[in-house]
């Protein structure tokens, strides 16, 4: 290879291989975000340069709408990672500029034929070389994903399945949503099948793998699965192509291809075709109920499906505005077609939660999350998304814990891959109800189906918080830092668990970094953590839970901060004021606050628990035991 047109770039002590997406410093690999990478590796090429945002952006997210905070938490990662001089400028208002001198990275030849008879039968140089580049690929998946070690064992007899993302093969970037709706209708569909035999690894972990470099067998590996199923999907006027193949993760083989060419009013039949060949081929039992919903799939208006499936690409950005774009979608479905339960299905889910975008508040989106779940479920009452957001709404809302059960148990009958389930049934009713234990085993699950998820993952943390159980608590969040460093709630999460402990150091750290990864002005988030240490010096952890309570009033604060007024009752309580912790726990009621669910098992309101009031807000929000 022309060095000018290597892969692998060395500077200062960093080796950067591009193609193996891995930064080397002095031989050890540097655990980061593939996303940084990328970053890195167009600063390097174009080394000297002033790459701009919005190039930078494209070329690190193609087709994918983000926002610039995204980027900045690349820089972020990338200068501490690196460390000093800075090799990364900052130019403002334009982009950024790698100067680190970065020069192609050449392999050392072999050593001549004329080598020594000495030599002879001991490894020759780029033999060694290449020896040790494959023990470090190794290692750099050891060290990106230590936590698949301790993942739950699928029960015995079960087999595991993942569906990698498919191809959008139709020359139009624009349409991927196309390519990753199948996918996640796929998934879906294989996820009902045979629950007893198959488990199926949810959206947020296969969809890690889109333009993936890595092998079938690494990525099985990696997910724990027996199989794996890649596809492609064209679409040509009126006509859709799909292509799938079902590969063996012990050897490889591909025990399966099809190829599936229907009218796009036919998409549903053709999921169910893909799904109803798995089966065959993976010898599943298909009860009586799944053999009839896949052979009675209705013909789509192609409109509605399509804003549908735009509406899941917003909805998956988990943002604000992506949850905007997503209830803009999902109407637009419903008009089309107003007997479309996955348009009813998937507004409802983006209702429900839209109070933690900052979208609406509860009292505005809660009443139609429950009316479309209900709306989803009169039309098709095997939606398992629909009967989890029904559950969540009986939970948070209504306070109906009997109904709230009810429907959980029955979203996970319907769907026992859906990880979401398991993920809403623990947060949502466990852990308030304080079955601990089997939360704890329902988080399990759901991390089993999707161990790739940031959010499962930090909310295992939150798990173990709720019981007292603080250093398994700690061991989640960290698992879920080393997944992502950027991830800014759960930062603030292992913040508020170290305050919990009296680790007021740890804490402001964490607090610190929620707060640049949450994109406040690093200045401004250094100064803030010096204020705490100043007050928690001068006045102890009084002093601490003090400056907290000033910052909340703030206009920037990270997300899950104590703003709120359920998360300012908090701080109150951690300050030993009754009379104010539960004025505003009477607000937070009032409002219908989310987060009211967890005042049964919030370790900060335990010194209001032998208070009269306190325990009629427990009995109002229905957890009285």
């Amino acid at each position: 290879m022309n060095p000018a047109e290597s892969d692998v770039y060395e500077f200062g002590p960093f080796r950067l291989d591009m193609a193996d997406r891995t930064l080397f410093k002095d031989g050890e690999i540097l655990p980061l975000p593939p996303k940084a990478l990328d970053t890195l590796a167009v600063l390097v090429k174009n080394q000297g340069k002033v790459v701009e945002k919005s190039v930078l952006m494209e070329a690190v997210w193609p087709d994918t709408f983000v926002e610039e905070n995204n980027l900045s938490q690349n820089i972020s990662s990338l200068r501490k990672a690196l460390g000093d001089p800075d090799y990364i400028q900052t130019v403002a208002r334009r982009g950024f500029r790698f100067v680190g001198g970065a020069r192609p990275f050449v392999t050392p030849p072999r050593p001549p034929p004329e080598a020594s008879s000495a030599a002879v039968g001991k490894p020759r140089r780029w033999e060694l070389w290449l020896a040790l580049a494959a023990v470090l690929v190794i290692v750099a998946t050891m060290v990106a994903r230590p936590f698949f070690q301790r993942r739950t064992i699928p029960t015995p007899g079960k087999i595991m399945l993942a569906v990698l993302p498919f191809l959008n093969l139709s020359n139009d970037p624009s349409r991927d949503y196309l390519a990753d709706g199948m996918t996640e209708e796929i998934i879906t569909q294989l996820g009902s099948l045979d629950p007893l035999h198959l488990g199926v690894i949810a959206r947020t972990s296969a969809m890690q793998y889109k333009n993936t470099r890595e092998n079938t067998a690494q990525i099985a590996r990696e997910l724990g699965v027996n199989y794996l199923l890649e596809g492609s999907i064209r679409r040509s006027g009126e006509r859709l192509r799909v292509t799938a193949q079902l590969i063996q993760a012990r050897d490889q083989t591909h025990i399966w291809a099809g190829n599936f060419d229907r009218d796009v009013t036919d998409i549903l039949q053709l999921e169910s075709d893909v799904a109803r060949a798995i089966a065959a081929k993976t010898q599943l039992t298909l009860s009586e109920q799944v053999e009839a919903r896949l052979t009675g799939t209705r013909r789509v208006n192609i409109e509605a499906h399509e804003a549908y499936l735009q509406g899941l690409q917003a909805w998956n950005l988990r943002t604000r505005k992506g949850s905007e774009l997503a209830i803009g979608d999902f109407k637009q479905t419903i008009a089309f077609d107003a007997n479309d339960a996955f348009g009813h299905a998937g507004l409802a889910r983006v209702y429900s939660l839209a109070p933690v975008f900052d979208v609406l508040k509860p009292a505005e989106s809660m009443p139609k999350a429950r009316d479309e779940a209900m709306r989803a479920i009169a039309l098709d009452d095997s939606l398992a998304d629909a009967h989890t957001t029904l559950a969540f709404v009986k939970a948070h809302y209504e306070y109906d814990w009997q109904g709230a059960e009810r429907e959980f148990r029955r979203a996970i009958e319907l769907n026992p891959s859906y990880a979401n389930g398991h993920l809403f049934y623990s947060n949502s009713y466990l852990s308030p109800m304080g079955q601990h234990d089997q939360a704890i085993a329902e988080m399990n699950k759901a991390i089993e189906l999707d161990p790739l998820s940031l959010p499962i993952r930090s909310f295992a943390g939150r798990t173990y918080y709720w019981a007292r159980r603080y250093n398994e608590a700690r061991a989640e969040f960290q698992k879920a830092a080393e997944m992502d460093p950027n991830f800014s709630i759960n930062h603030e999460r292992l913040s508020h668990l170290y305050a919990c402990i009296e680790k007021f150091e740890d804490a402001i750290d964490e607090e610190t970094k929620a707060r640049v990864l949450a994109g406040e002005d690093s200045k401004a988030a250094v100064r803030k953590g010096d204020e705490l240490r100043q007050s928690l010096a001068a006045h102890g952890s009084r002093g601490y839970w003090e400056k907290l309570l000033e910052m909340s009033k703030d206009k920037e604060n990270p997300p899950e901060a104590y703003v709120s007024d359920y998360g300012i009752a908090i701080l109150y309580a951690r300050l030993g004021e009754k009379e104010k912790a539960l004025s505003c726990l009477e607000k937070a009621h009032l409002e219908r606050e989310l987060a009211m669910t967890e005042i049964g098992i919030e370790p900060a309101f335990d010194l209001l628990r032998s208070d009269p009031r306190f325990a009629d807000l427990v009995r109002r929000v229905g957890l009285s035991r």
